[in-house]
């Protein structure tokens, strides 16, 4: 849990008679005084030990002002009724078909509205609560812009064996994207450690020093058109981005990326406007989450689900075919 920031703040003699929250606003930089308003009237200021709550009042050479930041807390998810595809359920674990569009776990942006709200509404109490109080029962996770298939654990003991199977690998995962071109060889591994990408934070990036080692495997299905392929990924970790990254580094990112070079604006030029207009609707990677296998935490059995829901790779293959 993130702990309270204390400020102490002398009071310089060339300060002294000016208003308490404008002094304390001018030498505590990361707050604005209204900020700082809102904690003096909410006793998160002492001089000697003694709370001032007076934003009005006026600061004398010498004195000493303790500000106190608290923690901040954050807001426990609430049940939201928002429909899910789910393709398998028991009393251990939930495997849902993600649809685009829809967050994993609240997160600045969207603080509701996501997977996990959906879950506490569908699962109720047994939702298992170990993955953390904004994450209850998940397990990994796939980005807003990525579909298909997640694993949830209903309780701790199956949240607790499904993430060591994901940290030892033995949680398959496997996708389908569509790229720009034809990665060569047709077959191959990426390895390249992930990390945040220095030039802007926002994104991530292969980067040498102080990412997490990551490694995909790809083939290429088939070529789609002139200008793209349909490509199997399998995740041998789970970094933040792993495909989008990776098959980037690799030259050939995901068709409709809007993070990673595949926007389809310069590609499509010399387009016929049809599929050129359907294409460029397209806000999101093409990337969809078609297979998982995991070991059963209870039962022992080895479970292997494929997706069904293959509607929109299909749709947009259909598109680049054509061109």
């Amino acid at each position: 849990m993130t702990e309270a920031t204390t400020y102490t703040v002398p009071v310089p003699d060339d300060k002294g008679g000016l208003r308490l929250d404008s002094f304390l606003a001018d030498a505590v930089e990361p707050l604005s005084r209204s900020r700082i308003k809102g904690l003096i009237q909410g006793g998160c200021v002492t001089k000697a030990g003694t709370v001032i709550d007076d934003p009005s009042a006026k600061v004398r050479g010498a004195d000493v002002y303790v500000v106190t930041v608290p923690a901040p807390t954050p807001a426990v998810p609430v049940a939201q009724n928002i429909p899910l595809d789910v393709v398998f359920e028991d009393d251990d674990l939930i495997v849902i078909d993600k649809q685009v569009g829809l967050g994993v776990h609240p997160a600045a942006g969207h603080a509701d509205g996501t997977l996990v709200n959906a879950l506490l509404a569908h699962c109720g109490d047994s939702l298992s609560g170990i993955g953390g109080v904004m994450r209850p029962g998940i397990v990994h996770r796939l980005d807003m812009g990525t579909s298909g298939l997640m694993v949830a654990a209903k309780n701790d003991a199956a949240h607790r064996h499904l993430s060591g199977q994901l940290e030892d690998r033995t949680l398959t995962r496997r996708y389908k994207a569509l790229v720009w071109g034809v990665p060569k060889p047709r077959e191959g591994d990426i390895e390249g450690a992930i990390g945040r990408n220095p030039a802007n934070r926002k994104k991530m990036a292969v980067v040498e020093r102080g990412g997490k080692p990551a490694l995909t495997h790809y083939r290429v299905l088939k070529p789609v058109g002139t200008r793209a392929s349909l490509v199997e990924c399998r995740l041998a970790t789970g970094r933040t981005h792993q495909i989008r990254v990776h098959m980037a580094k690799l030259g050939h990112p995901l068709v409709g990326d809007p993070q990673y070079g595949g926007g389809t604006a310069r590609r499509l030029k010399d387009v016929a406007e049809k599929p050129r207009n359907l294409l460029r609707e397209l806000k999101h990677q093409a990337l969809h989450a078609f297979l998982i296998g995991f070991i059963h935490p209870k039962s022992g059995e080895t479970i292997q689900i494929e997706s069904k829901n293959l509607k929109e790779i299909n749709r947009l293959t259909d598109i680049l075919a054509e061109i």
